[in-house]
């Protein structure tokens, strides 16, 4: 099998030769590294990569999916704005997403006008195109995308658009991760879309505070593999700290002009994740001097703020690295992708939605 699985590798030497390694830094206990990346499960999945780790050592899925941890008072939100009369827009797969009762792709079926859009620009080019109309644009996504939504509101968008914004930033949950002590974890590989902008800096505190190995890998089989090396070597070696193995992309000090534009956009509030608790500093809301452009003021939206899960549904667990999505009575079950009963089933980079594809026990179910 693992022979099998490792002629898929475009470099199965090297890949053989940091196995060896790895299996030579044994601790003689039990390792729980964890990541918090859809692209990151997508690669280990697909590649079979868990199968190829010796038995004391375990790499498992985190909060890495940002329309998995949008909570369902925000896609009420956004379904109660189409129920207004409000032009929605959004990304593919905040469509099928559900909220409390209903998704936006529901809300379409009974009239709403909902749109799919790939980028901010193809909404605020429609807000241009029907100033009779407003256009709200739901703001989905960790620290990778929310630089095009300031970049957008800083070249002043129409009068008649505006965003709900629903950014989340990712080491703020790995913080609550650490500090809850729910999932025992002896390090991280740390995301790198996300790291391109933020950088290694603010992982920093994380390793200091928590005495934990962090390690920012690139997305290759290879890339993966070398992430779990180094934080097994950080761990005998006994440091704690960030490191990079995604040097080609992620610098220490990130994208700075991204920086700087989110900074002057937005503010960092305390938010809810879905299957999560409120965690403190954790997303993005328009600063007071863009509200003109905040649909949450401009149409003074509320909605009773629920837990958003189907009976049964363990996509919380998930998200928590407290279980594999074959473990949820749920997955391959009643939930499948093409009838999908939690957000991690529904995207592509849900934890559920990839173990339903690429692991071939799961999926032949």
């Amino acid at each position: 099998m693992a022979s099998a699985l490792l002629e898929k590798f475009r470099d199965r030497k090297l890949a053989i030769r940091i196995l060896r390694e790895i299996r030579g830094l044994n601790p003689d206990r039990r390792v729980k590294f964890m990541h918090v990346c859809g692209s990151h499960e997508l690669t280990i999945t697909k590649f079979g990569l868990r199968s190829l780790f010796p038995d004391w050592l375990e790499v498992i899925s985190g909060p890495g999916c940002p329309i998995c941890v949008t909570s369902a008072a925000e896609i009420d939100e956004t379904i109660e704005l189409a129920k207004r009369g409000h032009f929605i827009t959004t990304f593919g797969d905040m469509f099928r997403v559900p909220g409390t009762r209903t998704s936006l792709e529901n809300a379409r079926t009974d009239g709403a006008d909902v749109k799919i859009v790939y980028g901010v620009a193809d909404a605020v080019e429609m807000a241009r195109r029907n100033p009779e109309r407003e256009v709200v644009h739901a703001a989905v996504g960790f620290e990778t995308t929310a630089p095009t939504i300031a970049a957008e509101i800083l070249r002043e968008p129409p009068e008649n658009f505006s965003f709900l914004v629903c950014h989340r930033l990712i080491p703020p949950a790995m913080e609550f991760l650490l500090a809850s002590g729910e999932t025992a974890l002896d390090g991280f590989i740390c995301p790198g879309h996300v790291s391109t902008i933020i950088g290694s800096k603010p992982y920093g505190p994380l390793s200091k505070k928590y005495g934990v190995p962090q390690v920012i890998a690139g997305f290759e089989p290879i890339d993966v593999l070398l992430g779990v090396w180094m934080l097994l070597k950080q761990l005998r070696e006994g440091r704690r700290e960030v490191e990079i193995e995604y040097t080609r992309s992620v610098r220490p000090e990130g994208n700075v002009v991204a920086q700087e534009k989110m900074s002057e956009v937005f503010e960092v509030v305390d938010k809810r994740w879905r299957g999560f608790p409120v965690i403190p500093r954790s997303a993005f809301q328009l600063r007071r001097e863009f509200e003109k452009h905040d649909a949450r003021t401009k149409f003074d939206v509320q909605v009773e703020s629920m837990v958003g899960f189907a009976k049964g549904c363990r996509c919380g667990d998930v998200l928590k690295g407290l279980i594999y999505p074959p473990e949820c009575p749920l997955f391959g079950k009643t939930c499948t992708p093409e009838k999908p009963r939690g957000g991690c089933m529904v995207t592509t980079e849900g934890a559920c939605n990839i173990a339903f594809r690429h692991e071939r026990p799961h999926r032949d179910r």
